[in-house]
């Protein structure tokens, strides 16, 4: 199947039926769709993946539809699919797109700590979180663009984030998944989530909401978290979104766990964090505008 391309996308009907296997311009339009509606597809990829499907279904359950994780009629139209506003925009590269970024930075943890920020390595990846994309799938939509300032490219159109208070969140560890609730249980947001790993689970049981910290430093330490290369020394490595628990920190009660950003957003149903709950930045930025003090953060499902 052909790349997606701007005209596609904007031209792309629902004809019925599941989303095509494989990348498609549909696929496009669901994800920018699902984002506006506060469920997060992840990265918007035109690929009916994994997180495109759990996205589809913590949709429906919101909705009280039969959450099969399917594109149907009934979804379409609960997305506002007919007649819906452009899922594409023009966006004219800025200087200050240009500006503040890192030179390729390196693995070792100690090398990342003598380094002043963590920050984005080109204006492609700057841009693609900022429009909650993959970084491959906009260079492939702007084939040919050199990503300078004065250049107009292409990019989604995801919408405003969700402003709620929000006063329950639940990590569903069984389809990997972070629910947002307010006090009268409606759930205002859903992302989806790295949880755990076998060597270094996430946690169990209840939990509250100690603090949020946007843009913080790590703190490496071998002795209570993971050992990473031959590091054996607590290391403090600079903010950014680049780095291990990128643009936010949001803190709990129980020791060194949190719910944090990630420098690689189109792994999060690729790969394990190290117990601690990984969204994509923009997702873990929204959620944390709406959190504060006490917030209820209970783990559910699965053991990992």
């Amino acid at each position: 199947m052909a790349q997606p391309t701007p005209e596609a996308i904007s031209d792309a009907q629902y004809s019925g039926g599941p989303l095509p296997d494989g990348q498609s311009a549909i696929a496009v339009v669901v994800q920018v769709l699902l984002d506006r509606a506060g469920i997060s597809p992840g990265v918007i990829d035109g690929y009916r993946g994994p997180m495109s499907e759990s996205a589809l279904r913590a949709f429906e359950t919101r909705e009280g539809m039969s959450a099969d994780g399917v594109m149907d009629q009934a979804v379409w139209e609960a997305l506002g699919g007919p007649g819906h506003e452009p899922v594409m925009q023009s966006y004219t590269i800025t200087e200050e797109d240009a500006a503040g970024l890192s030179d390729t930075l390196p693995e070792d943890y100690a090398e990342l700590a003598e380094l002043d920020q963590l920050g984005y390595t080109s204006v492609a990846e700057k841009l693609a979180e900022r429009f909650h994309m993959d970084e491959g799938f906009l260079r492939d939509l702007n084939s040919g663009a050199s990503f300078a300032p004065g250049e107009t490219i292409t990019v989604a159109a995801p919408g405003a984030d969700v402003s709620a208070e929000v006063a329950r969140i639940e990590v569903r560890k069984d389809v990997t998944r972070v629910a947002a609730f307010d006090a009268s249980g409606r759930m205002v947001a859903n992302y989806p989530a790295t949880v755990g790993s076998g060597q270094l689970p996430s946690p169990s049981g209840t939990h509250e909401v100690t603090a949020v910290a946007i843009d913080p430093t790590y703190t490496y330490d071998p002795d209570k978290n993971f050992k990473q290369g031959d590091n054996d020394k607590v290391l403090v490595l600079p903010p950014g979104p680049n780095g291990p628990v990128g643009s936010v920190w949001i803190d709990l009660s129980k020791p060194t766990y949190g719910i944090h950003g990630t420098s690689e957003p189109d792994s999060l149903f690729q790969s394990q964090s190290h117990g601690c709950v990984r969204l994509t930045n923009w997702d873990a930025n929204e959620l944390a505008q709406m959190v504060g003090q006490g917030v209820t953060v209970e783990f559910v499902g699965g053991d990992s």
